[in-house]
């Protein structure tokens, strides 16, 4: 743990936060700035700048506590869907590193716009960039 992170502080019960749910691995904790209501943090209880250097037992973790509260948002706030957001360093909006994942509940009307439209792209193009990737 990272004696100046705030996350490390909610994983050790010392920051400020609404604990939803927790284990032996994982913390899950409403995000003060929510971008609708329910909007909620998975943490590991271990310090991990980012998703690139994250354990993977951590990160398995992680996901499945974050699955688990995306059941939980559909289930007891009558969510229509959920987004799974992790931001992975500066230019993707990370603010906070310490690894961790968004469980942001959607409903039908509510405002929020992700930050792009999603379009049907060159498929040629998403081919050769997918062999780049691929292995």
């Amino acid at each position: 743990m990272s004696d100046d992170c705030i996350f490390c502080a909610i994983a050790r019960g010392e920051g400020p936060a609404t604990i939803v749910a927790e284990d032996e691995r994982t913390v899950a904790f409403m995000d003060i700035a929510p971008a609708t209501r329910g909007h909620m943090l998975v943490i590991p209880r271990a310090h991990y700048e980012d998703l690139l250097v994250v354990d993977e037992a951590d990160l398995a973790a992680t996901m499945t506590t974050a699955k688990s509260m995306a059941g939980r948002v559909k289930d007891r706030l009558d969510a229509d869907g959920v987004n799974l957001l992790n931001a992975c360093g500066r230019a993707a909006w990370q603010t906070v590193f310490h690894f961790h994942v968004h469980v942001i509940p959607r409903y039908d009307e509510d405002p929020l716009k992700l930050p792009w439209i999603p379009r049907e792209g060159d498929m040629e193009e998403i081919r050769r960039t997918g062999e780049l990737l691929a292995g």
